[in-house]
């Protein structure tokens, strides 16, 4: 599978601060610590519906932790899956009368779309669950070996306490994470289960739905689960103890919490990833926005209204990536202005000095990503370089470098 198209990072002069980021398994911002090549795995679309302004925040949250580090320095090897075949896809192609691979192929490419309006930096690695069922059959296969899987009627299941540190990424307790599972698409009171926290690995085929064969004769034909797709993707690209593992925090658990399992049984080796960071959940108007609600605010919509993608990115970025918050009409109308108005201050032929604007966006950003007080820095120079301006000729062109490399804003 393809991403897509990059764009050109323009250079900056210096060299961007090391990276802090909050880790949801220690509760601690703490400094992110890659070698020459950073490795970050963000989990993808279930690609049954178009891009929410959700899943732009999430996908906007990780293109700046991208950025940082490459003004840091960092080659950065970024991977990113799309669960392209799973319930919530069929059960939406089925409902429209759809063949399912046809509606998972036209969704992914409307997202590649949102993306590269939003400037979102492109992973390396662009993966989606069928063509990795290969690795996952070889992942089962190996965790079936180690006595960590199991058969209930046909179907193969992952035993989480073979994982001695399993529950370290969310620290809930096995209350919550039975009442999160039965929420979040697990099954937790299927019989025949050891644990009711024990999750899927394998489902055996279906009548009417699609399946694949393993090659193993005591592994039925089938398709995979969800969380040991993540852990068998980020292993064939990245290999264990990698730096980030980003999504939403809905993702908490059960799924980064039972992929770091899958993960560090596969490989015996901990931890699955160094940092786990998640952002937070965004709302409409003050509700919940939700596809089972139907309150979705979808950028392609919002780019095919005329809005420019590039305010829609800075009305995402004006929240703080782990706050929840609530889009609302006004955040676009905000962001348009601020667009406005520093569009207006770039063109002009000189400004204030603008050094320290890249200093100070430099330094916000490294600091768990304070996107908000980087745009507060770039607001003050504009707000200066239109009221008052400035002899320095080569400000403008600095501060539309800084929006375009470290925020991804191109003016």
């Amino acid at each position: 599978m393809h991403a897509w198209p990059a764009s050109e990072i323009p250079d900056l002069p210096g060299t961007g601060l090391p990276l802090r980021l909050h880790d949801s398994a220690t509760g601690q911002v703490r400094p992110t610590a890659p070698g020459p090549t950073a490795r970050m795995y963000v989990c993808g679309i279930t690609p049954y519906d178009a891009t929410h302004i959700g899943h732009a925040a999430t996908y906007v949250t990780f293109d700046l932790v991208h950025r940082a580090w490459l003004d840091a320095g960092h080659d950065v090897h970024y991977v990113q899956n799309v669960t392209d075949v799973d319930d919530p896809l069929l059960e939406r192609a089925a409902r429209d009368g759809e063949e399912w691979a046809a509606l998972a192929d036209r969704e992914t490419t409307l997202f590649r779309e949102d993306m590269t309006s939003l400037g979102v930096v492109p992973p390396r690695n662009y993966v989606g669950a069928v063509e990795s069922i290969p690795d996952v059959v070889a992942a089962v296969r190996t965790l079936r070996e180690q006595g960590a899987a199991y058969d209930v009627d046909g179907d193969t299941y992952f035993s989480v306490h073979s994982d001695p540190r399993f529950g370290g990424v969310g620290n809930l307790d096995d209350e919550t994470m039975t009442a999160l599972f039965a929420e979040r698409g697990g099954d937790p009171d299927r019989p025949g289960k050891k644990h009711p926290l024990d999750s899927l690995l394998w489902q055996s085929a279906r009548p009417g739905e699609p399946s694949w064969a393993t090659g193993d004769s005591e592994l039925p034909e089938g398709r995979p689960g969800w969380h040991v797709e993540c852990a068998a993707i980020a292993l064939r690209y990245l290999g264990d103890g990698f730096d980030v593992q980003g999504g939403g925090r809905d993702l908490v658990f059960p799924h980064h919490e039972m992929s770091a399992s899958v993960g560090q049984v596969l490989t015996g080796s901990w931890p699955f990833a160094r940092h786990y960071v998640h952002g937070g959940l965004v709302g409409l108007d003050g509700e919940k926005m939700s596809k089972s609600q139907g309150n979705l605010v979808f950028v392609s919509v919002l780019r095919r209204d005329g809005h420019d993608p590039m305010a829609i990115r800075l009305a995402l970025l004006a929240h703080h990536y782990r706050g929840d918050w609530s889009w609302t009409a006004d955040d676009l109308v905000a962001a348009e202005t601020r667009l406005a108005r520093w569009r207006d201050g770039v063109s002009r032929p000189t400004g204030p000095a603008a050094d320290g604007v890249l200093a100070d966006v430099r330094r916000h950003l490294a600091d768990d990503l304070a996107a908000p007080a980087a745009l507060a820095a770039i607001d003050r120079w504009a707000a200066e370089a239109v009221t008052r301006g400035g002899p320095d000729a080569a400000a403008p062109g600095l501060v539309r470098r800084t929006a375009d490399a470290l925020l991804g804003v191109r003016l």
